[in-house]
């Protein structure tokens, strides 16, 4: 289990995901793309990471938790899990 550290100092336990919990999130996960099909953004960026952070959190996940956090520390709790998941797919198949 990881812990990250927010910008108030508080720690927060992220759980280790199964693969359907992980295959979930990265499922709810949906970017655009400008004219040029660079990367441009993330479609229900709220949402999604509220979706992250119940599933992913070990601990407290109500709403007023949520509404405890900062933009900064959601984004830091997203960026971390995706991290995480992303580091444990392994080499992409040819």
């Amino acid at each position: 289990m990881r812990e990250i550290k927010l910008e108030n100092g508080k720690k927060v336990k992220l759980k280790e995901l199964s693969i359907d919990e992980r295959d979930s999130l990265m499922d709810s996960l949906k970017f655009t793309k400008n004219d040029k099909g660079e990367f441009d953004g993330m479609e229900m960026p709220y949402s999604t990471m509220t979706k992250f952070i119940r599933i992913g959190v070990d601990g407290d996940t109500s709403d007023k938790f949520l509404k405890s956090l900062t933009l900064k520390d959601r984004t830091d709790i997203f960026g971390a899990m995706q991290k995480d998941m992303l580091e444990g797919e392994g080499m992409p198949s040819k």
